[in-house]
């Protein structure tokens, strides 16, 4: 348990009680399995590298990746080597695999001394709104003006969503004058506002509408457009929104949007309530676009700056802690 134990070791200095809760369905499901798979078979061999194979792509977290994690274990285990042993590497070859410069860039990019631009895109009932009210309410803790633009103008319910969410949080929002306004004229308006009168952050929701992927192309095209006219290094970031209970349709979308917009950074929604979490491992190796943000419940502080080592810790840990240790 060599490597499992520094894990360990730099997980206690930043323990975040949230997070192991939200990850208890992942974690259940995925070290269950492999507990299951360490009763069958007491060493390692080949017929437990094929079981252990379909326990981690019904974790969702794809075949290629699943097929780099077995590859690396082919090579380096032995036949013999005892199951706590096999699992420990185990562990090791999936942190070494999301392990690389741009994995790490998980901080939002967001400056003192000049106006922030996020544009959120997704599919609708990925979380956007959501995720947007958390993000609004986080920045505005710490004393930064926010001002909302809803880009959604093809839908009533999402414009009214969001400008309940910033009569509720008493901050500015930009609105269209009317159902199917351009949505770039919306954001025009908004960037313009928000320079006029020294905001640090915008917050851009958009449509996400998947059923014609040219149009969506378009707009975004367009979108990004009139950002970068009003400032030349904007968008700072665009984050796409992702539910986590989607599991291999959210890397779907992920691979849409990526293909019809510079996406920099993933949000995956609803981590609580989903026991695939392997989806994060997916993203990361099918796109390499970091995942920046994880949502863990319903409160603004649930949406917490995304640590690969937390994360594997909490995905892990059932392996080799009795309830005893665990705290």
């Amino acid at each position: 348990m060599a490597f499992f134990q520094k894990l360990k070791e730099r997980r206690e200095e930043k323990k975040q009680q949230k997070l192991e809760k939200a990850l208890q369905k992942t974690r259940l499901s995925f070290s269950s399995n492999i507990k299951k798979l360490a009763s069958k078979y007491k060493t390692y061999d080949d017929a437990y590298l094929e079981e252990l194979e379909e326990i981690l792509i019904t974790s969702d977290m794809g075949i290629n990746m699943t097929l780099q994690i077995t590859d690396a274990i082919r090579k380096k285990v032995q036949k013999g080597w005892s199951i706590d042993e096999t699992n420990d590497y185990l562990v090791k070859v999936i942190m070494d695999l999301y392990d690389d410069p741009k994995s790490k860039q998980n901080k939002l990019n967001i400056k003192d001394n000049r106006l922030n631009v996020i544009l959120m895109v997704g599919v609708n009932g990925a979380g956007k709104t959501t995720t947007i009210s958390k993000l609004t309410q986080q920045f505005m803790k710490e004393n930064k003006k926010v001002l909302l633009v809803a880009g959604d103008t093809f839908r009533a319910g999402a414009v009214e969503q969001l400008n309940q969410w910033a009569q509720r949080l008493k901050t500015e929002i930009v609105t269209p004058n009317k159902v199917g306004q351009d949505p770039a004229s919306v954001i025009f308006d908004g960037i313009t506002k928000a320079k006029a009168e020294n905001y640090d952050i915008v917050i851009i929701d958009t449509a996400g509408r998947l059923q014609n992927k040219v149009n969506l192309m378009n707009e975004l095209e367009k979108i990004n457009r009139i950002i970068k006219r009003a400032i030349p290094d904007a968008p700072h970031e665009t984050l796409l929104v992702i539910d986590a209970v989607t599991g291999q349709n959210g890397v779907s979308q992920a691979k849409t949007f990526s293909e019809v917009t510079d996406v920099t950074g993933i949000v995956l929604t609803k981590m609580d309530g989903t026991a695939k979490g392997g989806v994060v491992l997916a993203i990361k190796d099918q796109l390499n676009i970091p995942v920046k943000l994880i949502g863990l419940g319903e409160q603004p502080d649930d949406l917490q700056e995304f640590d690969i080592e937390q994360y594997i810790y909490n995905l892990t840990k059932d392996l080799f802690l009795d309830e005893d240790e665990e705290d």
